[in-house]
């Protein structure tokens, strides 16, 4: 485990984080700055939103399941984007999540561009709407409190098919103890 922030890393809650924003939640930092805070958009909460509701637009583009993702408590009425780009140019409309090597692929979309001049460009995308995010030392504070693990991303977390198992698929890869943290039953009280 690298305690280190950076764009491209994962916020994994531990057992121990209770809050209901944040319970179980996998959180990619997509943003920084150690002056300002840290920027982060929650992978593993799908609304019963369809993307094609709320964007019609970027609907047929998006990697399922087709639904909107609550990104985090924060600024539910706006909308960000992660997608996967195909080749090695960085298509127009879109920012790499490059602070973390192997994450070069991943990146921002802004939503304002047109959908048929970036589309061929992606592999993959997914809507969030709303952010979480924390002010200048927050973040560090709550992970010395022992809320959080700070991960290696891979791509495709992103884009799990079944975001219900991220939590534990992401625990699991890391071996040792993680691995088993990742068995911990969800209410222990009934362990």
């Amino acid at each position: 485990m690298d305690a280190e922030i950076q764009a491209g890393r994962l916020l994994v809650a531990t057992p121990k984080l209770d809050d209901v924003n944040f319970r179980r939640t996998v959180v990619l930092v997509v943003e920084h700055v150690e002056e300002e805070g840290t920027l982060g958009v929650v992978l593993n909460r799908p609304t019963e939103v369809p993307v094609e509701r709320v964007l019609a637009p970027w609907a047929e583009l998006v990697t399922g399941p087709p639904v909107i993702f609550q990104g985090g408590p924060v600024a539910l009425d706006g909308a960000l984007a992660l997608a996967l780009r195909r080749g090695a140019e960085e298509p127009l409309g879109w920012r790499a999540l490059d602070a973390v090597p192997g994450m070069a692929e991943l990146g921002l979309v802004d939503l304002d561009a047109p959908p048929q001049v970036i589309a061929p460009e992606l592999g993959g995308l997914r809507v969030f709407a709303g952010y979480a995010g924390w002010g200048a030392g927050q973040l560090l504070g709550e992970i010395d409190e022992g809320a959080w693990y700070v991960l290696a991303a891979e791509p495709a977390d992103a884009f799990q098919a079944d975001p219900g198992v991220l939590w534990r698929n992401v625990l699991r890869r890391q071996g040792g103890d993680l691995a088993i943290v990742a068995t911990f039953p969800d209410d222990p009280t009934l362990n």
